[in-house]
């Protein structure tokens, strides 16, 4: 049972024998090799996927259509799709999508350009179509990039007039991949058209016996059958035997990597209407990209979405939904009140049912709340992610004090309440430190203008110090954040750190720093660095000395 393989068929109980697991009826054939024997008995199967890119085209679209009729029916989101987004209704030539998207590197929520290898990659090819992109996401695999077609591939599509093709056949079918055979289909088609009476049936049979998905039998006499034909009507069409016989081992050799076409495109026309969306919507696509992704990787959405020149705003207790809103300025996202760690469903319900609260009396003393649901542990995360901010007066001295009064001691009635703000008066503010930590540990958002002074900013702008996201190679010198510091060993046992940093550009990026000792050599969490680099694409950023080369900036 494949999680989406599925045989279609008319009257299929009365073609082969179905089970009954677990209430589900099912044909016997089990995915792997086994269900190679379905298609020649007569048979198809289909691959279902379930992909989550299609859930986020369903939320941007809901977040379009809100501002026109409330909050839209399934049907109102499908209608919008079909007339907008449709593969037969889109301009799947839009060349401002290929170049704002695709080009300039904007890949927040890009299905299948997740990858910092594959992203680089297609900002190198620069595609500017469907077939394109499929030829891509194609080359983007172990096999193709270990024989390094990656490259040779974007040398021919910057030069097209060097590419020299053994014959005007050969130019017709891989012309579209300049050259290169990408695809499955492209082996099919070449064998029909230069074999002899070979058809395209044929032509698929010798695809799939050189992919090894072949039928099981004669399978070398139907090869050697195949290969009798081609190299005659190669002959015939005059290519020179020996010529003939080097592109039939061409074949041989592409095949051990070459990608299904039609599953290329389908994938890649979703990816463009992900990059279409991303394009004329962003505010509504980031939105739908923020609310998707888990909360493992939180931050770093965060940080793409500002990556692409969008603000995001702390939870607010009046402002923030169960999802990602759009700010009134539709330029800011305003973080959902369901993303805070430690805040259940049912705390948010009793928000949501109650508000607005004009002050904090309002939501500690209301007769209507249920307080078993939005109980001290719901308050205390409230606060100390700051989305009680607006509730806070001038009779506190700062979150802390706010903090201990509304939520370490929880007060029961207004008195109790009166007798904590004077009580805790002397608390203050947290440290910067401790707000970094609740916002990053509780929100996942991090606070830029907390770890970054005006005076600090302003120096790096005096000496031309860029930040890491704009790493200039000639100039060699950064700034960032370390956010994690991992302790490692090479294998003949010396020390090195790999550092993931972020900057202001909100791209995460990825530091060894080589002959470290650990006693001496520290490096602190959310501080802000400059230091020297080297950078290749092939290992990213490096450094070899952190004494010499490192500076503590703030």
């Amino acid at each position: 049972r494949h999680a989406g393989g599925v045989v279609i068929a008319d009257n299929l109980n009365t073609h082969m024998p179905l089970i009954n697991s677990g209430g589900v009826i099912q044909t016997p054939w089990s995915e792997g090799m086994n269900v190679r024997h379905l298609e020649p008995l007569g048979f198809i199967k289909f691959d279902i996927l379930g992909l989550a890119s299609l859930r986020m085209l369903e939320g941007a679209i809901r977040h379009i259509l809100v501002h026109h009729h409330g909050d839209p029916t399934f049907d109102q989101i499908k209608e919008w799709y079909d007339n907008n987004l449709h593969p037969e209704k889109m301009d799947l030539d839009d060349q401002k999508v290929y170049e704002n998207i695709f080009h300039k590197g904007r890949w927040a929520g890009v299905f299948q350009f997740t990858e910092k290898g594959a992203q680089g990659f297609c900002q190198r090819a620069k595609p500017r179509s469907i077939i394109d992109i499929s030829a891509i996401t194609s080359i983007y695999r172990p096999g193709p990039l270990s024989a390094n077609v990656h490259n040779s591939y974007v040398k021919a599509k910057k030069n097209p007039q060097d590419i020299k093709y053994l014959h005007p056949l050969v130019k017709e079918v891989t012309k579209e991949t300049y050259g290169y055979l990408i695809f499955q289909e492209q082996i099919a088609l070449l064998a029909h058209k230069l074999g002899k009476d070979l058809t395209l049936d044929e032509g698929n049979m010798l695809r799939k016996l050189l992919t090894k998905k072949g039928t099981a039998g004669k399978t070398y006499e139907k090869k050697q059958k195949i290969y009798k034909k081609f190299i005659d009507g190669c002959v015939e069409k005059g290519i020179k035997e020996q010529a003939a016989q080097k592109l039939w081992q061409t074949f041989e050799y592409f095949s051990g990597y070459g990608f299904n076409k039609s599953h290329a495109v389908s994938y890649s026309i979703l990816s463009y209407q992900c990059a279409y969306l991303l394009n004329y919507f962003p505010v509504e696509w980031a939105a739908a990209f923020l609310d998707k992704e888990p909360e493992g990787r939180k931050e770093r959405a965060i940080n793409i979405v500002r990556s692409i020149g969008l603000g995001v705003e702390y939870p607010d207790i009046n402002r923030s939904g169960e999802v990602w809103e759009i700010a009134e300025d539709g330029k800011s996202l305003i973080q959902p009140l369901t993303s805070i760690k430690g805040l259940g469903d049912k705390a948010v319900e009793q928000i949501m049912a109650h508000r607005p609260f004009n002050t904090i009396e309002e939501l500690l003393f209301n007769d209507e709340i249920v307080y078993s649901k939005l109980n001290k542990k719901g308050l205390d995360v409230l606060c100390r992610t700051q989305a009680l901010n607006s509730l806070m007066d001038d009779r506190f001295t700062g979150l802390k004090h706010f903090w201990s009064s509304v939520a370490v001691e929880r007060p029961k009635n207004k008195k109790k309440f009166l007798e904590n703000v004077e009580l805790y008066e002397p608390e203050g503010d947290f440290t910067k430190e401790e707000k970094i930590s609740y916002l990053v540990d509780l929100a996942g958002i991090f606070p830029f203008h907390l770890v970054m002074s005006q005076r600090v900013e302003s120096q790096l702008e005096e000496y031309c110090i860029p930040p890491l996201g704009e790493f200039d190679p000639e100039l060699g010198a950064a700034w960032f954040i370390p956010r994690e510091v991992i302790k490692k060993k090479t294998r003949t046992g010396k020390d090195f750190y790999i550092v993931r940093a972020i900057d202001n550009t909100s791209k995460t990026s990825v530091i060894k720093v080589w002959g470290v000792d650990p006693r001496l050599d520290i490096i602190y969490k959310n501080r802000p660095y400059m230091a020297k680099l080297s950078y290749s694409q092939q290992w990213g950023f490096s450094t070899r000395s952190m004494r010499y080369g490192w500076k503590l900036i703030g």
